[in-house]
């Protein structure tokens, strides 16, 4: 689920078979390992998370880098997530951030059969049941998610290392989104009555905060560390000084990542891509240079509200300039 599957949506399943086989067939079409996929038609509900969290996924990270040289397009992904490049650490970051937000956000709406509103303590939450409130369940959706990813049968080479820590940054980055929210009940929007539950930040804000993690990423390597007995990530954060422990929330790769400026297998380059001439043409482009285009963009202007119930506006046009990379 770190993008192997295409942005598409699953077919009419119909009412044929009732809607246990149709749970099944929408597990079927990801792509999971066999354990996942038991787990998948055991938890009635998750097939469509699932989808929903991969496109989340890959909609966040194509908005946080449509300005750099990779756009995180679809074409090309494979190859990348075989690799250890920056963009790699982000797609995994991303997609286990994508896969824990939407998990709790489908137990607080109902659309999961095991899991409901949070029922973490401290907080008044069945109160708020009755008020109509619910709390988004990110206890249950870590612990599944460790569950149906199996990092503990995971291998302990530095690639596998740098995955499941990667993973994990996405997951603490949910986490740290994570706010208590309360409501007054009382006469006149007083605080007689208050109710509060677990809510969940925008996952907007959890994509720019993993982007920045991405320009600050630090190259790693395996140490042997003679006190525990095994060997764990090192790495340099600011210059060639003595290793360090990379934090629980940086984002870590292996190797350097390629330029993506010409096709490749793991881009399709920046060839055609627009830019902003004061912004980043210079460094999307290579080095090419850029044409320049104007065109006429047609908008609504002039609106007004007409009584009772609508609005109605004019037709403008206006010379729009666009800057795109040469060949």
């Amino acid at each position: 689920l770190t993008g192997k599957e295409a942005l598409s949506h699953f077919p009419a399943l119909g009412t044929a078979g009732g809607p246990g086989k149709g749970h099944q067939k929408q597990c079927e079409l990801l792509q999971l390992s066999r354990r996942q996929r038991r787990l998948c038609r055991r938890e009635p509900g998750l097939a469509e998370t699932l989808r929903e969290a991969v496109r989340l996924g890959i909609l966040e990270c194509q908005l946080q880098f449509r300005s750099e040289r990779w756009n995180c397009s679809l074409e090309g992904r494979p190859s990348l997530l075989k690799r250890g490049f920056k963009e790699t650490a982000f797609l995994y970051a991303v997609s286990a951030a994508a896969l824990t937000h939407s998990l709790a956000r489908a137990c607080s709406a109902g659309r999961m059969e095991r899991c409901t509103c949070d029922d973490s303590p401290g907080l008044e939450n069945r109160k708020a049941w009755q008020w109509g409130v619910c709390g988004d369940n990110l206890k249950y959706s870590t612990k599944f998610l460790k569950k149906f990813l199996g990092q503990k049968r995971i291998g302990k080479d530095l690639r596998a290392k740098v995955d499941i820590h990667n993973t994990n940054v996405g997951i603490k980055a949910v986490k740290n989104g994570l706010k208590t929210t309360c409501k007054c009940h009382g006469v006149s929007g007083s605080c007689a009555v208050r109710t509060c539950w677990k809510q969940l930040s925008p996952f907007h804000e959890i994509g720019r905060l993993l982007k920045l993690r991405y320009d600050d990423a630090v190259k790693v390597f395996s140490s042997s560390n003679d006190a525990v007995g095994h060997s764990e990530l090192a790495g340099h954060r600011h210059g060639p000084r003595q290793p360090a422990l990379p934090r629980p929330t940086d984002l870590v790769y292996v190797e350097d990542s390629p330029s993506f400026c010409r096709p490749s297998k793991y881009s399709l380059g920046t060839a055609g891509r627009t830019c902003s001439r004061e912004g980043n043409c210079a460094s999307m482009c290579c080095g090419r240079g850029y044409n320049t285009q104007s065109r006429l963009v047609t908008f609504a202007c002039h609106c007004q509200v007409r009584w009772c119930c609508y609005v109605e506006c004019q037709q403008c046009v206006q010379e729009e300039v666009v800057y795109s990379c040469k060949q």
